[in-house]
Parts: C-alpha cells; structure tokens; sequence
C-alpha cells in the first residue's frame, strides 16, 4: 500500500512540475480537506481559513519545484499551510491580541464525565481558546514544533511559548469540567 500511495505522490509531483492544470485540481482536490481544517485550527473565520488556503495552494503549485522529496508530499504541503496561517496571524496583528484567562472563561453550566471527551468537543473547546494561546497550542501539541522552534517562527521568546502552552492546558482544563456531554466519538482525555 506504501508503495503506491508514494508512487501516486511521484506521479501528481510530476504533473505539478509540469504545471498541469488536471493534476493540479487532483492535488487540490485531495490535500484541501485536511488543509482547510488545519487553517481553521489557527483562524477562525471560514472565509479568511479559505483565502489561506487557495494563497497556500497558489504557492505550493508555483513552488513546487522547492519540494526536494525527503518527507511527503502532503507534510510539504502542510507546512507551506501552516506558514500561511501565522503569515495571515501576524498580518492581522491576532497574536498580539491576549485577553486574561479569568475574563475568557464562561460560568461553570455542566460537568463533564472526566474520563471521556468527544473529539468535535475537544476540536471545539482548542477553537475557543485566546489565538496566541491557540497557535502555540496547535504548533507544540498538534504539529509536534519545539518551543524554539515555536519561538522563532511567531518572534517570540521561548518561554513567551512555554508560558503561552501552559496557559493554554490550564485554560483548556477549566474548560473541560464545564462542558456539556456529547454522545459523539470518544477520545480519552488525559
């Protein structure tokens, strides 16, 4: 199965260098999903996540030839996405934006059985955080970036990131043992 999704991406690769409007459509028409829910991880509003997305793939199409194949296809592709996102982030000036904890967090409604969460639940409960605590967040717990690497990437200092990070969990804690039940897929929350 391996081998024919990587000769699958060598083939879609090949038609992009050749600039090939039909694999361009196929590679689009594959790789948006996933890339439009990864924009709307770092923005919010679906109409500024779908500029990201169409201006990251204009890019990815008219830079394809950087792709050097060490790693896939789809992780070159994502990067170039999540790039986009902080470019839109920093552009827009959201980082800069915080708000204090205590006055983001709802009164306490409902409580939530502790060993459970449905996973639209915890995307919702990410989507609802502050947005500098919300891009630390996905890069360090989603993406798998370091703190310097987090550091660098949003010009911030790392503990600026690892204080961002905690605050993030603690907020997302709080948050859970306030949050209705779903009946939806379950995802053990540690």
């Amino acid at each position: 199965m391996k081998k024919q999704s990587s000769h699958l991406e060598k083939d879609l690769l090949k038609g992009c260098l050749e600039r090939n409007p039909t694999i361009q459509e196929a590679v689009y028409n594959r790789f948006s999903g996933q890339m439009y829910a990864l924009c709307l991880r770092y923005v919010k509003e679906s109409a500024a996540a779908e500029d990201i997305l169409i201006i990251g793939f204009m890019k990815v199409f008219d830079r394809i030839h950087q792709f050097k194949g060490s790693g896939s296809f789809g992780g070159w592709i994502r990067r170039i996405m999540i790039n986009e996102c902080l470019m839109y982030l920093d552009k827009e000036k959201c980082l800069y934006k915080e708000i204090g904890l205590e006055g983001a967090l709802p009164d306490p409604v409902y409580s939530l059985p502790s060993d459970s969460l449905a996973v639209e639940d915890l995307m919702k409960l990410i989507n609802s955080l502050p947005i500098g605590y919300r891009t630390v967040f996905n890069l360090y717990a989603i993406e798998g970036f370091s703190h310097q690497e987090i550091a660098k990437k949003l010009k911030i200092s790392e503990n600026t990131s690892k204080s961002q990070l905690s605050r993030a969990r603690t907020y997302l804690q709080k948050m859970i043992n306030i949050r209705p039940y779903s009946n939806s897929k379950k995802l053990l929350v540690a």
